[in-house]
């Protein structure tokens, strides 16, 4: 599986979304470029569980080193694989052992129940209190520190987009 031709932003305000793992998924795999495929990587402790499904922009790199991270909100998981067009509607600042490592939370442009979906505004803050909580206790089980430093609005997500697109390109 070859992602070096898909585009980042297929078009200002979308970004292309490649999933490694499902919503309710205990199984973290990660995409391995050398191989072309999906690997496990681990399965995570029994309470934790990801909320949506998760993975990254192709042809990113953010601050940790890695493409940028990304969840998509679905009415049904997806698979590892999957690539889906998305609207950015914002993002989980946080801190994993002192690195940013910013996560998208985005919305499916196929899924015409959520094309009015703009901002995380339209979220319930429960949700996004339990997505919080869930990357909090899933990194702290693995024994890293982490800081959350809460959650921005879709106007934050463009620049922060732009940095990951600029920083994979100069790696080449």
């Amino acid at each position: 599986m070859d992602l070096s031709s898909i585009p980042a932003s297929p078009a200002k305000g979308l970004v292309n979304l490649i999933v490694e793992i499902p919503a309710g998924s205990r199984n973290k795999y990660e995409y391995c470029q050398q191989a072309g495929v999906m690997s496990l990587d681990r399965v995570l402790h029994s309470s934790v569980r990801y909320p949506f499904d998760y993975g990254f922009i192709p042809n990113t790199l953010a601050e940790d080193g890695a493409p940028l991270d990304a969840m998509v909100i679905m009415e049904e998981p997806t698979f590892a694989g999957c690539l889906i067009k998305c609207r950015p509607i914002g993002v989980l600042d946080l801190h994993d052992t002192g690195a940013y490592d910013g996560k998208l939370l985005c919305v499916p442009v196929d899924d015409p129940r959520q094309k009015t979906i703009t901002s995380i505004l339209q979220i319930a803050p429960s949700q996004l209190e339990d997505v919080s909580e869930f990357f909090r206790t899933h990194k702290s089980l693995d024994g890293r520190v982490i800081e959350i430093d809460g959650w921005r609005d879709f106007d934050e997500v463009e620049g922060l987009l732009q940095n990951c697109i600029r920083e994979n390109r100069k790696k080449k």
